[in-house]
């Protein structure tokens, strides 16, 4: 009975160091996806804003600097 015990004490905390790492994982990833959220809003607002700029040539129309 004594075994069965330890086995289950141990089994125990084993499982709390597993469901720690879990969670430490959820919170990096959720962390990575609120920054990437963040980037990808900073990248879709400068593309509205070059599609918004008003008498902008678009890249082939334009100049290259040499001439």
């Amino acid at each position: 009975m004594e075994n069965r015990l330890t086995e289950l004490e141990i089994k125990l905390a084993f499982q709390d160091d597993l469901l720690d790492a879990l969670n430490d994982t959820v919170a990096r990833q959720q962390q990575q996806i609120d920054t990437l959220q963040a980037q990808l809003r900073e990248l879709y607002d400068m593309v509205r804003g070059l599609e918004s700029g008003a008498g902008r040539r678009p890249p082939a129309e334009e100049i290259p600097p040499h001439y």
